[in-house]
């Protein structure tokens, strides 16, 4: 498993302290019982039942292992303002007289459609520690592409 910082609001770390308590107890419960019923149908080799339940017992472990060692190497982060652009910074850039917000997030809050960005990511390395005035680029698909920084909050 991965061992790396993960960071994370105070909301994102109790929704999934709250899924990973669901999945422990109502979700595993449930899986448990698919495979007693399943198993109560017989010939397991050639039983589609038993299979997906199956599947379905891998996926949850899957997820609560996951989930463990996110909330174990999570720091809480909060849009501390320093003046410098950090996790939970909003900023504002500039690029060819257009501007845009984000909000620098751990990767997984990261979500382009509600312009939150992860700081893992090449933006978002890119503007870390950058201050208001600054002017950043990183390398895209498409090229390299250079902001600069109207406003952090």
């Amino acid at each position: 498993m991965k061992n790396d910082h993960e960071y994370l609001t105070q909301e994102k770390f109790d929704e999934f302290t709250k899924e990973l308590a669901m999945l422990k107890s109502t979700r595993r419960k449930e899986v448990a019982e698919s495979l007693e019923y399943a198993k109560s149908l017989g010939d397991l080799s050639e039983n589609a039942e038993y299979h997906e339940a199956r599947d379905v017992q891998a996926t949850v472990e899957d997820r609560i292992a996951k989930l463990e060692d996110l909330l174990k190497h999570a720091s809480i982060v909060s849009g501390s303002h320093t003046g410098l652009v950090n996790v939970g910074s909003v900023v504002t850039v500039e690029k060819d007289g257009k501007k845009f917000s984000y909000n620098i997030v751990g990767s997984e809050e990261a979500n382009v459609v509600e312009n939150k960005i992860s700081i893992k990511s090449p933006f978002g390395l890119a503007i870390f520690g950058k201050k208001k005035g600054d002017k950043f680029s990183f390398e895209a698909p498409s090229g390299e592409i250079s902001y600069t920084i109207v406003d952090i909050k």
